[in-house]
Formats: C-alpha cells, structure tokens, sequence
C-alpha cells in the first residue's frame, strides 16, 4: 500500500498533509526516512512516527458492550450511533458492525474491517448462534418454549425455529440463527409478550465480555478471532 494512503488509513493525517510529515522526515520505514508518499509499504513493515512505531494492521475486530440508546449505523446526522464511541482510526479503516442491534438493545456487539466475516456470521446459512436474555410483558409458558421450537410465523416471514429458555416467569433466554429486523421483540410479541428489555449475550464463539461496562469496546485477541472465522468456515491467518 501506498505510503500516504497508509498513513491516511490509520487516522495520522490526510494524504494531502502527509507531505509535509514526509519532508520533515518524521517518517520511517525500517529504520529509513521515507519522502516519497507514493513508496509501496513492504507488508510487515515497521513504520514510526517521531520514533513511534505505528500499529499498521488493517483488519480488526471488536466487541463492544452496546448501551442502550445509540444507534447501530455508520453515521445519522441526528442521533449517536455506535461509530461514535470509537476513536477515529476504526471508522478510516472501514471498521463496521456486525448485523444490527436496536436502539434500545444492548449488549454484544461485534464490528470487523473483514466484509466477508461479516456477511457469513449473519446468514442464516452458516448456522451461527446469536443469544439473547429478553424481560417480557408477561409470564412465559411451556406453550412459548414449543412456539419458538416449531418457528414463529410474522406479518412477513416465518421466523426459523428458535430455542427459548425460561429463565424465571418474565425472564428468557432465546437462541437464533437469523438477524432480521426486530426479529426478536417480533418473536415474542407474537406469543403475546412484548418486550421490555432486550440484551443480547453471545453471538457464535464468543459471549458478553464482563469486564467492558456499556459503551466499552476491546479488540479480540487471536483466539477469539480465529473462533469467529472458524464459525463463518473461513482461514484466519
């Protein structure tokens, strides 16, 4: 990759200012001031900043502990979204989430640079569990449970079987492999339980990280990521 664009990648500074970084010689590429922004970075390289090695990786993957409240979006010109809750650098290395979460669902949340991990953990043909704990309007029976277990038809689709879970008398816990709009307040308010909190508590391989409060992210480790793409039947190198 180009040097400038590089640069530009990892929020240090636009390819039109990289230019002036360069000429200073602020930038070094293995130990060697470069002054070209057009010098293709050798993969692996170490490039500093003032003597400050730069991470360069452009793939990462993320889970945040989502709040309530913001959106899961790019970007909305009037409300926060999850984006804004990270530094800069995530969004200039095109980091996105995961499917969706809704406004007023929290819980984990993944966001990766890697489109295609993204696309197979959501299809329902990869088979790949999301969990949620719901509190409900209501008292769940063994009725629900059989509900979930045979599909639940909706206005547009019929939701795929799903395992429900009572966990006390308005509390469940429910497992699908599918993510479509408001699919689980949808589910439950078909048996007639509408939902009043919604968090979701593992999404394939990985669960709701403890230690991040609401509004916290981290990045995975090389084993949680090489469990994620193992569940979408992808290589991770």
């Amino acid at each position: 990759m180009r040097l400038d664009r590089l640069l530009a990648r990892l929020d240090v500074s636009s390819r039109s200012s990289c230019r002036e970084l360069l000429r200073a010689g602020r930038v070094k590429v293995n130990g060697e001031a470069k002054s070209d922004p057009a010098f293709a970075v050798p993969e692996g390289a170490e490039v500093t900043l003032d003597g400050k090695r730069l991470d360069t990786r452009l793939t990462r993957h993320l889970i945040m502990n989502k709040p309530a409240g913001v959106l899961t979006a790019k970007e909305d010109r009037f409300q926060q979204t999850v984006m804004d809750l990270l530094p800069k650098v995530y969004a200039t290395l095109e980091c996105m989430p995961v499917g969706r979460l809704d406004r007023d669902t929290t819980g984990l949340l993944l966001l990766t640079t890697d489109g295609d991990l993204a696309h197979r953990l959501i299809s329902p043909a990869r088979h790949v569990d999301k969990v949620y704990e719901a509190r409900v309007d209501g008292t769940l029976t063994d009725g629900d449970v059989a509900a979930f277990a045979a599909g639940i038809p909706l206005k547009d689709f019929t939701a795929l079987p799903a395992r429900l879970e009572i966990l006390a008398p308005d509390r469940g816990r429910v497992t699908v492999q599918e993510g479509k709009y408001h699919q689980v307040k949808r589910m439950f308010g078909a048996v007639g339980k509408p939902v009043l909190a919604l968090r979701r508590v593992s999404f394939g391989p990985l669960k709701l990280d403890s230690a991040l409060s609401e509004g916290e992210f981290r990045e995975l480790d090389q084993e949680e990521a090489a469990a994620l793409y193992a569940a979408a039947g992808m290589n991770h190198e």
